[in-house]
């Protein structure tokens, strides 16, 4: 299977058009203690009417809403992310194509050193933070 070639324009249409839908386990909104910690369980049960998919029920996670081949795993830039622990990491980078991420175990010494060096070469760096 060959993957087309989609232009940025096209990538950031697809960004802005992504399904946004949160799914939450069933009852939700009926228990307190679903409440405090939002998120998915899948429904299982022989008369679960989540499970069963009946009408007035949440939506329940499925393929069918999958993000579009295109933009899976793309920052909402519409740039790849990627993770760099030293300077050395971003010569091999198109600052076209990646966003910068810098890595947890990296010192805030280095840190300040790959921002200034990541900014020079014209990267976006996504957790720079207030350095």
């Amino acid at each position: 299977m060959s993957k087309k070639t989609v232009s940025m324009e096209d990538v950031r249409k697809l960004i802005r058009r992504k399904l946004k839908i949160s799914f939450y386990r069933n009852k939700w909104w009926k228990f307190t203690k679903f409440r405090n910690e939002l998120k998915w369980k899948k429904p299982r049960g022989k008369d679960n009417p989540m499970r069963l998919k009946l009408k007035g029920q949440p939506p329940a996670a499925a393929s069918g809403y999958e993000t579009p081949v295109a933009i899976r795993g793309l920052h909402p830039s519409g740039l790849k992310p990627v993770v760099v622990n030293n300077i050395k990491e971003l010569d091999n980078l198109d600052p076209a194509r990646y966003i910068v991420y810098i890595g947890s175990s990296v010192g805030l010494r280095k840190k300040i050193e790959i921002i200034r060096k990541a900014q020079e070469m014209g990267f976006r760096v996504a957790n720079a933070g207030g350095t």
